[in-house]
């Protein structure tokens, strides 16, 4: 039985399926994204959107939607599912769906009388091509399929609306056309491995509105062109298969790339395969090097986001060559702007002061895999400069203090993972003292230390790092810890911000914290009793002002409540070692129990997959991004630590 497996019951439910979105990418910042009942519920949804490095490689919609159409006897049966203004729902083809799955290829099941069809769809691995395959699994008179796509050729947050400035040629190619709406834009060839009959038919189809869009209170409503369609005969037990893409395929070798692919697919018949394939498509390999995109449909590659997700989407899945790649590529960029204060083009916020502190993470997670005669091998020079670079005050918005403490400036622009704002400016204006950053500063410092121990050349080093370690431990518990026994989450001068926030659990739950265990178990306790959910944890406790736990209405009100409520399950991840670390073995059982909480969402929201965010209150749903590196990471790297505590 598939471990993501629906039924007719739920898929000809609109009001269930339309809220379940599967997710397809080909590892180098294409994808296919829909609802299971491929009906595109937002605007970045599509067949194929594909980044476009040429117009600043922002993603682009190039075909929307594929609508097939079973014909018997000279009557129609169109497969198809759209929404329309006022809310209309046509063709209705979901009433024909009898099962979707979603192991290996996203596969479903139509029954139309006697006809039995299954359609899956595949990504070539790192080419711009999609391969949709249709099966006849029964039938019991003659059978033809048409096809009929449905062009944007837009960019992938923006919406097309009908126009005569089009391109309509669609010139033949082998086994199918190629279209091309505007200059500027890559050809799309669409092809079959039969010979289809072409006719050409172009109209502009209006009004197509994308629900999800439009309770984000964001423009929701668009035109697509069809420029006419395919007709191929199909008989029980064949296969056709369609192929969409921005080079010419050869017909004959369709099904050998489709079978190809599939092979090499991880199959999801467990919570840790539909991470650890959730994963595997945020990888981004192009020219530059390798990446992590921070989601989709409409994620970046961030330092940040790059750095607190590559052990868990790398080294938790027993990828230790990417981790590489994509460290590699980081470095680069990181030391370029240490010795230039020049900004990569391709990773944003290479600049803000926590990157390095972030990264030193990270390199501290390849140490615990792989061990630290390698990681000295590989990676101490870096390391050097990284804590040089830091204690030379050579970033321009991150000083260390006499006191060991890092202090950073945040009122005018974020500077830490919370950064909503609005009109320029940050909606929660941390400044001063940031208590992840000084526990993440404590947490490089002893690693670093402890790392080259053994090496008689870095006496020195590990001298000086020691005593700024040591300075920094007394002044973070006296600036920090407060009477009720958890820890402000910024200071500055003589404020100290008394809102209760998640922070809090990344210091506690690294490798060294300046904190004692008594410390430690005090400040879980806190955590545990006004943050956590069965989601991961509030980004603000209820008991603080401000809180706000659901992240709906316009975007300006989104916008408020990100950072106010909403809880984020990648703080779990550090939620996780804190807890284990207070209570070992007897903790592992209930860290066990709370994983639960996240293998319910594989078949909620984006299957598979976790959203960006969830409501601080009950029902506790899934918002924001459809599928989030950093919370797929994190969990990934909570589940294998709970297997080394296991063995």
């Amino acid at each position: 039985m598939s471990y993501l497996k629906f039924d007719k019951n739920l898929m000809i439910n609109l009001e269930q399926s339309l809220m379940k979105e599967m997710l397809r990418t080909n590892q180098a910042g294409a994808y296919h994204c829909t609802s299971v009942v491929d009906c595109n519920t937002r605007k970045q949804h599509g067949l194929l959107v594909i980044p476009i490095p040429e117009m600043g490689n922002t993603s682009h919609v190039l075909l929307s939607s594929l609508d097939v159409t079973v014909i018997q006897h000279g009557a129609p049966f169109n497969l198809g599912l759209h929404r329309y203004s006022g809310g209309v729902y046509s063709p209705n083809g979901h009433k024909y769906i009898r099962e979707f799955d979603c192991e290996s290829v996203p596969r479903t099941t139509y029954r139309v009388g006697g006809v039995i069809l299954t359609k899956e769809k595949i990504f070539i691995s790192h080419e711009n091509r999609i391969l949709i395959r249709y099966t006849l699994v029964e039938a019991h008179s003659p059978t033809t399929l048409r096809f009929r796509p449905m062009l944007a050729f837009r960019e992938a947050n923006a919406l097309c609306v009908a126009n005569d400035a089009l391109n309509t040629n669609c010139p033949e190619v082998p086994n199918g056309v190629s279209c091309c709406m505007y200059n500027g834009y890559p050809s799309l060839y669409m092809q079959f491995n039969h010979k289809p009959a072409w006719v050409y038919d172009p109209h502009w189809y209006k009004g197509f509105e994308y629900l999800k869009d439009l309770e984000r209170g964001v423009p929701y409503t668009e035109d697509l062109w069809v420029p006419g369609y395919f007709e191929l005969p199909i008989k029980k037990g064949e296969s056709i298969i369609f192929s969409a893409g921005i080079s010419e395929a050869a017909p004959r070798m369709l099904t050998k790339m489709y079978e190809n692919e599939i092979a090499s697919r991880t199959c999801r018949t467990s919570f840790f395969n539909c991470l650890k394939n959730a994963a595997k498509q945020c990888y981004l390999r192009d020219k530059d090097g390798m990446f992590l995109l921070s989601g989709y449909p409409w994620g970046k590659v961030l330092a940040r986001n790059t750095f607190m997700a590559l052990p868990g989407a790398t080294i938790a899945i027993n990828h230790k060559d990417d981790y590489n790649a994509v460290m590699e590529t980081a470095r680069h960029a990181l030391v370029h702007f240490m010795n230039t204060g020049e900004l990569s083009p391709r990773i944003h916020g290479i600049d803000l002061p926590d990157i390095p502190l972030w990264c030193m993470w990270a390199l501290q997670q390849y140490a615990k895999a792989y061990g630290a005669e390698e990681t000295r091998e590989r990676y101490l020079p870096f390391i050097r400069e990284i804590i040089g670079y830091i204690i030379e005050n050579r970033h321009p918005n991150l000083r260390l203090e006499d006191n060991g403490l890092l202090y950073t400036i945040g009122t005018s622009i974020p500077v830490s993972w919370m950064n909503a704002s609005q009109n320029g400016h940050p909606l929660i204006p941390r400044t001063g003292y940031l208590v992840e950053f000084n526990a993440l500063w404590y947490n490089a410092l002893m690693f670093a230390a402890n790392l080259v121990s053994e090496q008689p050349d870095e006496a020195a080093n590990r001298e000086k790092w020691l005593g700024i370690a040591e300075k920094l431990k007394g002044a973070f518990v006296d600036t920090f810890l407060n009477g009720y026994g958890y820890l402000y989450d910024y200071v500055n001068g003589t404020y100290a911000d008394p809102s209760v926030r998640p922070n809090m659990a990344v210091a506690i739950g690294l490798d060294y914290s300046p904190l004692d265990r008594r410390q430690r178990k005090g400040v879980l306790d806190v955590v545990t009793r006004e943050l956590l959910t069965p989601k991961g944890l509030r980004t603000l406790s209820p008991k603080s002002f401000g809180y706000r736990p659901f992240y709906l209405g316009s975007p300006e009100e989104r916008e408020i409540a990100l950072h106010n409520g909403p809880a984020r399950p990648w703080l779990f991840g550090f939620y996780a070692d804190a807890y284990l670390r207070v209570f070992g073995m007897s903790g592992v059982s209930y860290i066990d129990r709370m994983l639960i909480g996240y293998e319910d969402e594989m078949t909620q929201g984006c299957i598979g997959s976790l959203s960006q965010l969830y409501d601080g209150n009950p029902p506790f749903s899934g918002r924001g991004a459809i599928s989030h590196v950093t919370n797929v990471a994190e969990i990934l790297r909570t589940i294998t630590t709970l297997k080394k505590f296991n063995v």
